[in-house]
């Protein structure tokens, strides 16, 4: 089948599947708890795909030229029986890599058992190096050890390079650029600065609050000199930069101050069976809703075709202040 493509011309390759909407942190920037508290409604197990509607639309969208699929939540290793659908996933042709975001904490008692299934690579979210600062984003009073030496595990079971994803905020953690910088060094891993971004409605997003990735790149430089890296591919959403040195490479996602939206060929696949087009979605189209009522794989397949044909979507290049205040889907519900 020929790969599909939206109305700029971009290709589907990559799909984003929320396994569930559940996470053990309160991110400040995510799930900040004065709004996902005790006593906020999660997703039931009937809401939540199954993990043979998550396989049959993973096939389908391989079908479609997706090529990477990347597990997230909410935090995904909190989802049960999470190995078996990995060991599902991994055996679905034509995909060239199956990734997970994950926040780390259940990372070191699963590492073996997530190679062993099929899982290719993790990337893990740690914002800062200081545990006061950690502690504070985090929500829930957990610190950075126990992060840094569930990274040190999955490196030894194969599931590299990690990728590190630091969300920067203005005035929150900009003063653990370097020191994150410092310690991922010579690690062989991938430290990546992400720019705050204005996914949902409920992070109090603020457009002095980013930190802008030229700004970020400055930071480092001053101390540790760097030059530019050619993507790896084409829609890559980091920009690479290497140490002079030789210590590694860093990656800047900078969907802010430097959209990337022409070469975005990502679609997610929400907790609950909703596909969005973008991140920044404010609706999402109801695939959960087709799968029960038992419509044959060809029709699910010219639904979705439809859907990536109408897309439109560069919600990053269009930005301002009045669309940062319009409703949008949020973090946990569809992953990053």
């Amino acid at each position: 089948m020929e790969p599909v493509h939206d109305t700029l011309g971009r290709p589907i390759q990559d799909l984003r599947i929320s396994v569930t909407d559940r996470c053990n942190f309160r991110c400040t920037y995510c799930m900040p708890k004065e709004i996902f508290g005790p006593g906020y409604q999660f997703l039931s197990q009937q809401e939540l795909l199954s993990f043979d509607e998550i396989e049959r639309l993973s096939r389908l969208f391989a079908s479609l030229g997706v090529r990477k699929l990347r597990l997230t939540g909410g935090e995904p290793l909190l989802r049960p029986g999470l190995l078996g659908l990995i060991e599902r996933l991994a055996l679905i042709p034509n995909i060239d890599e199956l990734t997970m975001t994950t926040n780390g904490t259940l990372l070191a008692k699963h590492a073996r058992d997530l190679k062993a299934a099929g899982l290719d690579r993790v990337s893990v979210s740690l914002d800062a190096m200081d545990d006061g600062t950690f502690r504070d984003m985090n929500d829930v009073g957990f610190e950075v050890e126990p992060i840094l030496s569930a990274i040190d595990v999955a490196v030894k079971a194969g599931l590299e390079p990690v990728k590190v994803n630091m969300v920067v905020k203005r005035g929150i953690n900009e003063d653990q650029i370097l020191p994150m910088a410092e310690r991922f060094r010579h690690s062989g891993q991938i430290l990546r600065y992400i720019e705050f971004m204005d996914v949902g409605t409920t992070n109090g997003w603020q457009l002095e609050d980013v930190v802008p990735a030229r700004q970020i790149v400055d930071r480092i430089q001053r101390v540790y000199p760097l030059e530019p890296v050619k993507p790896n591919y084409r829609g890559e959403v980091a920009n690479r930069y290497r140490y002079l040195d030789g210590a590694g490479e860093i990656g800047i996602i900078a969907s802010v101050s430097q959209p990337f939206c022409g070469d975005c060929s990502r679609v997610r696949l929400s907790a609950d069976g909703k596909l969005y087009t973008c991140l920044f979605a404010s609706q999402g189209h109801d695939l959960r809703a087709l799968l029960r009522q038992e419509v044959d794989d060809p029709s699910l397949i010219a639904a979705i075709s439809t859907i990536w044909r109408k897309r439109s979507d560069r919600y990053s290049e269009e930005r301002t202040a009045q669309t940062a205040d319009l409703p949008k889907v949020e973090m946990h519900f569809i992953g990053g």
